[in-house]
């Protein structure tokens, strides 16, 4: 059976028994990508003995033993009936309510597809050796521990898919909790046939944009290819279980994403040389610069501000807040010799385009080694950490959405880490396991 459109299947949810845990907030964490402080680790491990974290981010001396671990508390949890399967399958409306920011969208199993018919659309390039580990820990643990997030854009109507979202948030959620970061989260099953059928009937018509978790989909592939599923089958119910991985899908439409930057930190390279290397860079071309180059002392949402109005390619570089520089109007011969030709304009455009091909790989030569570059969203941790060794921190300008998804429908991937949508979904509010063949 070739996949048309989005295919979600409902599935039997693994979830926290309430009775058993301390409170729901305590053993959910963030995606396992945007844990990246050991601290944040820490924070999480103590919150509750059986926070996710002990599942997505296992702590151990090397990959395999980590792998194993996990594996071992998944079983463990689920024996203890710390975990436990919901009776039959369901397709789970989760909502995400901070102020008046509201998201609503469907968890479930989704058939997985090729690239090439278009139905999910990846806009970043992935890491090979992150997709392994991922890959290595979803294999042994036989299970999809967090779902990725996915958009797509209805028609703005109230039928549907949406329909059936709105009707379930009348009735009262499974689980419902407030995390730490202030969002309150809800969750609904839904399990009446026809409107499983509705559902389907909408979303058939759809293809999707791979919001935030290009590795996670990039392992789902990889581990139908290993495990033997693709393509063929007469139905769902008749087929492997790898065809399938655990997503959120939301209908922009009704409930836009908000877009973030992910912001650069370059321990090894200390502020005083990144600005030494622009001024070499300029003059090898005979020119005043690479980039022109703004000190403002301000704090720090006054030089994003000022980030934000500037034309053009635009990076801050700190070493630490109170002093920024704000580098702009790169050289035309410099962009031309180092940014590939042969894409498309809105990408040789786009500011990570210009970064790494650019800055990163032309001018300071910093290879994309976890240990030469880490990848933060959240600002001021992006510029502790620059702080912290010494190093310089490169604060970007989020990418529009239009821009994405424009790309995107061309087949033509950004640099990773380009972007962040969100909110993302926490983690540990619904696992699915492999065993479990979505119907």
């Amino acid at each position: 059976m070739t996949v048309r459109g989005l295919r979600l299947a409902p599935f039997r949810g693994l979830r926290y028994a309430p009775e058993r845990v301390s409170s729901l907030a305590a053993v959910t964490s963030p995606p396992y990508d945007v844990v990246v402080t050991p601290d944040g680790l820490r924070d999480l491990e103590t919150a509750d003995p059986y926070n996710i974290v002990r599942l997505i981010l296992p702590q151990a001396e090397d990959p395999r033993t980590r792998h194993h671990k996990a594996a071992e508390t998944l079983r463990r949890w689920q024996a203890d009936g710390v975990l436990a399967r919901d009776p039959q399958p369901a397709l789970y409306v989760y909502e995400q309510r901070k102020g008046e920011l509201l998201q609503r969208g469907l968890i479930g199993a989704l058939r997985l597809s090729a690239p090439e018919e278009g139905v999910v659309l990846p806009h970043e390039d992935v890491i090979d050796h992150v997709v392994a580990d991922r890959a290595d820990l979803m294999r042994e643990m036989a299970a999809n521990p967090e779902p990725l997030l996915l958009s797509y854009r209805g028609d703005g109507t109230r039928t549907g898919a949406t329909a059936v979202i709105e009707r379930a948030t009348c009735g009262t959620p499974l689980a419902a909790t407030t995390t730490e970061n202030g969002f309150a989260h809800r969750l609904w099953a839904v399990t009446d046939p026809a409107e499983l059928a509705e559902v389907d009937a909408e979303l058939s018509r759809h293809s999707a944009l791979i919001a935030d978790g290009h590795h996670r989909w990039a392992t789902y592939l990889r581990l139908r290819a290993e495990q033997g599923g693709s393509d063929s089958g007469s139905g769902p119910g008749q087929e492997s279980p790898w065809n399938y991985g655990l997503v959120l899908l939301v209908d922009t439409a009704r409930y836009p994403l908000q877009v973030r930057a992910i912001h650069r930190v370059l321990p090894r390279l200390p502020l005083k040389r990144a600005l030494d290397l622009l001024d070499r860079t300029g003059a090898a071309y005979g020119e005043e610069g690479a980039f022109r180059i703004r000190t403002l002392e301000a704090p720090l949402d006054e030089a994003l501000e000022e980030l934000e109005d500037t034309a053009g390619n635009a990076f801050l570089l700190t070493e630490g807040e109170g002093v920024f520089h704000l580098l702009d109007q790169p050289s035309p011969t410099l962009v031309a010799r180092t940014v590939p030709a042969g894409r498309p304009a809105a990408w040789r455009k786009l500011d990570a385009t210009v970064l790494h091909s650019t800055l990163l790989d032309a001018v300071w030569q910093v290879p994309d080694r976890p240990e030469d570059i880490s990848y933060l969203h959240n600002t001021e941790a992006a510029i502790e950490q620059a702080a912290a060794y010494g190093g310089t921190a490169v604060l970007l300008r989020a990418v529009p959405e239009a821009t994405v998804r424009e790309l995107a429908e061309q087949g033509v991937t950004m640099p990773r880490k380009s972007t962040s949508f969100g909110p993302k979904p926490a983690t540990g509010l619904v696992l699915r396991t492999i065993a479990d063949v979505p119907r």
